[in-house]
């Protein structure tokens, strides 16, 4: 079959050609952004899910409904080493200057971007070509403290879109790499410009620990958020994700290759694309079978072990590597944290330091206390495949 044609688009944050199983997630999102756009309360988000699920596609689509409606975008994905007010400087200047072009906001927006010089000074940020040329105002957004200065912000930008008749909507990739603190600031902010029933909402993704690590910044996050889960697919879903692009380009793929691939996928997002992509490959014709499933699965696992699963288990130090190994030893998870120290011989408070860095890399999380798993799906299966090469 052409491969020039191939629907699937299996990559990191790549739009697949059939969103199934989200539409909840995406109405959920809308009513929200309207909402907010005339000033009646709505909660922002916090999509929660494990690697592979489709976060970002989520995000993505969440990015472009708000322009629709009115909003200026700002992007950032978390890194684990980037203070949050250096990411966020250059988006919140790129808003505001967007903003000063509306004669209705000049004035609000010049003053915003007052408060944004002083946030910039005072925070040590490099401003470059991105620099502001006007005064900062003192008092606001300028003490040095991250939860006074970032609320301070907030608003100012949020009174600048009010004053345009536009709306400002923050997403943020990654939300679990934020240190507590500058998680903290950021739950107060939106808790200001929701107070304020100001035009600007937040919309985040990050692993399942997302909502306690919240919790822990801030009590009252968990009443100033929703917390959609972003999980695996149902059957329904799963099977529309890969029929509806083949029967799309008016092919063909038979109910028992379908049923092949949801078994070995179990149902995630970014593993259906990357079997609807390789099965379509190996096709010869329509329409797609069972063998050619079979054979395509043997080029999709050396894709994802070469790959989405190499890169991660290459960031753990060797003793890392060990635990997550006795982790697959023990067959699917979750796992108890005392069984993971029993099988290495050691105590369970000897391995907490490791295992909370194996936590704080995104590897591994609590669902509940006492137990760990993985936050890449079927990574115990790339261990267990690969335990003469790797261990």
């Amino acid at each position: 079959m052409d491969p020039v044609r191939n629907p699937f688009a299996p990559g990191a944050g790549s739009q697949p050609p059939e969103l199934a199983g989200r539409d909840d997630i995406i109405s959920d999102a809308l009513i929200a952004l309207k909402r907010t756009m005339i000033g009646r309360h709505a909660r922002s988000q916090m999509l929660l899910g494990l690697r592979g699920t489709g976060k970002t596609v989520l995000l993505n689509s969440i990015e472009n409904a708000a322009e629709e409606e009115g909003y200026l975008t700002s992007v950032i994905e978390a890194p684990e080493d980037k203070p949050l007010a250096e990411l966020l400087y250059p988006r919140m200047q790129q808003v505001l200057r967007k903003l000063s072009f509306v004669t209705a906001a000049k004035a609000k927006t010049h003053d915003a971007m007052k408060a944004l010089r002083g946030f910039a000074s005072v925070f040590s940020i490099e401003m470059g070509d991105l620099s502001i040329s006007v005064d900062p105002e003192p008092g606001v957004a300028d003490s040095g403290n991250l939860e006074y200065d970032l609320s301070d912000l907030f608003v100012a930008i949020g009174v600048a879109a009010k004053a345009a008749g536009k709306g400002w909507c923050l997403l943020i990739d990654e939300v679990q790499y934020l240190k507590e603190e500058e998680l903290a600031a950021l739950i107060v902010a939106i808790h200001k410009i929701g107070q304020k029933q100001l035009p600007v909402i937040f919309f985040g993704a990050g692993l399942p620990q997302l909502a306690g690590l919240s919790g822990d910044a801030k009590s009252y996050a968990e009443r100033l958020f929703s917390y959609p889960k972003v999980g695996a697919l149902d059957k329904g879903a799963a099977w529309h994700a890969i029929k509806g692009p083949i029967d799309e380009e008016e092919e063909e793929i038979t109910n028992s290759a379908l049923e092949e691939i949801l078994q070995i996928t179990e149902g995630y997002p970014y593993f259906l694309q990357e079997w609807g992509f390789q099965s379509w490959n190996t096709a010869d014709s329509s329409p797609i079978d069972k063998t050619d499933i079979q054979a395509a699965t043997q080029t999709a696992l050396k894709r994802l072990d070469d790959g989405f699963f190499r890169v991660r288990f290459d960031r753990l130090t060797p003793k890392e590597r060990e635990y997550v190994i006795a982790m697959s030893e023990l067959g699917k998870g979750p796992y108890r944290s005392s069984e993971v120290a029993e099988h290495l011989g050691e105590t369970p408070n000897k391995l907490g330091p490791r295992r909370a860095q194996i936590i704080a890399k995104g590897m591994i999380y609590s669902p509940q206390y006492g137990d760990i798993d993985f936050t890449v799906p079927m990574f115990d299966d790339y261990l267990r495949r690969n335990s003469k090469v790797i261990g």
